[in-house]
């Protein structure tokens, strides 16, 4: 455990340099958080009481049950039922979402399932995910407040050609909406001959498994992207569980939802591996590093650097990231789900209309407006009143026009440039993402 007195003086090294960078930090806050994530290392999975989540400690430390009902409300559309004696599920919040307390703009409703199949063989396992899938896919295909936009399900079993992009054997297979309500996806091979994949065709290998929605919130008037993401296991009948994508995820960032889940959760977390800290944490650098050298994403990178550092000592760190998503300025999360739904709203057979797009941009660009001041301000209320401006003239379900991909392109590099500045004004935060990305 790292010396306190050295994390303190570290501590208030970090304090002069967000007070130099514009980011307010509350010393006395910060080091109760840093006293409570010392006293919590040995803890592993709490429960609340009150609101009847739980989590590890560390997790519940971040998140902020005002909006559960809100959370739970969508979770019941997400959500896959147990099937006595056939499917068991536990059913978590993760990302922005179980983060509330520090991210006051928190970005997608971001969803996160254990499915524990019991069946004879492992092909049957596999064959009941595939079945409850779909059946959920067509469920939520399209209500009056929701939409579904992707199912990710199997993995491809040769090289194909989707369109004129090449995938290759053992990625995983994204399926449209209409794909998966036809159970079929026409690709070619290489050489350009026409192929049709079935989707019983590749559900003995499912591999990454998750769906995505668009969700109309009438309370907050907003459109909202909704995902579950699976972590699917098979419990043979001698008792013997099995990650059918070949690896058990931890749970180091998921609030679950529901006291009743916490067997299920319990028999399951059993099973995760030792090693799974630090193969969690490399997997969250690999994508820093992503986010740093090739789909350039700084707010993004933020993010999983504050899940880095708060759990691998880096404490102070973690303050100043903790923080960093606390500040009003942070709005500027949102726009990053904002760009993800003008795709949702402008593709073909939406059910959302533009009206409640532009509403969207209307309240964000408000938002802008009492968070920022200065020329700051005043450069991404013009961005984004010109896309807006753009968008409004733009027919739906055509796909975006080239002005519409400019205009949004610069809205997305004046985020990334906000969210840059603050991180490399830290020296310690600088030397972290400069090393990570020679790697």
């Amino acid at each position: 455990m790292p010396d306190k007195s050295n994390q303190e003086a570290d501590l208030k090294r970090i304090i002069e340099s967000a007070t130099r960078l514009g980011v307010e930090m509350d010393e006395a806050e910060a080091l109760q958080w840093l006293t409570q994530m010392a006293a919590g290392q040995t803890a592993t999975v709490e429960l609340d009481a009150h609101s009847g989540v739980f989590g590890h400690r560390t997790v519940l430390l971040d998140f902020n049950p005002a909006q559960l009902e809100h959370f739970r409300t969508i979770g019941r559309l997400v959500e896959f039922g147990d099937v006595p004696g056939k499917v068991e599920t536990a059913l978590a919040l993760s990302g922005s979402a179980a983060q509330s307390k520090i991210q006051t703009y928190p970005g997608d409703a971001d969803f996160f399932e254990r499915v524990n199949i019991l069946a004879p063989s492992r092909n049957q396992a596999c064959q009941i995910l595939a079945d409850i899938m779909r059946a959920k896919a067509l469920q939520t295909f399209k209500g009056e407040n929701y939409q579904l936009i992707e199912v990710k399900m199997g993995n491809y079993p040769y090289e194909v050609l989707r369109g004129s992009k090449p995938m290759k054997a053992g990625s995983p297979v994204s399926w449209s909406a209409a794909e998966t309500q036809a159970g079929r996806l026409e690709v070619s091979r290489p050489d350009g001959s026409p192929v049709t994949l079935l989707w019983d065709d590749i559900a003995l290998d499912p591999g990454w498994c998750k769906l995505d929605w668009v969700v109309a919130d009438a309370q907050r008037g907003e459109l909202v992207n909704a995902s579950n993401m699976l972590d699917v296991t098979w419990e043979a009948p001698d008792g013997t569980i099995t990650a059918l994508d070949g690896y058990l995820d931890p749970y180091f960032q998921e609030v679950y939802l529901e006291a009743q889940s916490v067997p299920i959760f319990s028999k399951l977390a059993k099973h995760v591996s030792g090693n799974a800290l630090d193969d969690y944490v490399e997997a969250l650098e690999k994508e820093i590093h992503k986010y740093l050298t090739k789909d350039l994403n700084y707010g993004k990178a933020a993010k999983r650097m504050y899940n880095v550092f708060r759990l691998t000592g880096r404490y102070p760190e973690a303050a100043f990231l903790r923080e960093l998503f606390d500040e009003p300025t942070t709005v500027l999360y949102q726009i990053w789900s904002l760009i993800r739904t003008i795709d949702d709203c402008f593709a073909p057979n939406s059910t959302f209309s533009k009206t409640e797009l532009l509403g969207q941009f209307d309240r964000l660009i408000l938002l802008v407006v009492d968070a920022l001041e200065g020329d700051r301000e005043s450069e991404i209320v013009r961005l984004l009143m010109r896309l807006r401006g753009v968008l409004q003239e733009l027919p739906t379900g055509q796909g975006l026009s080239t002005q519409a991909e400019a205009a949004r392109s610069e809205v997305i590099n004046i985020v990334n440039n906000f969210f840059r500045e603050k991180l490399i004004g830290m020296p310690v935060i600088k030397e972290y993402m400069e090393e990570l990305a020679k790697k």
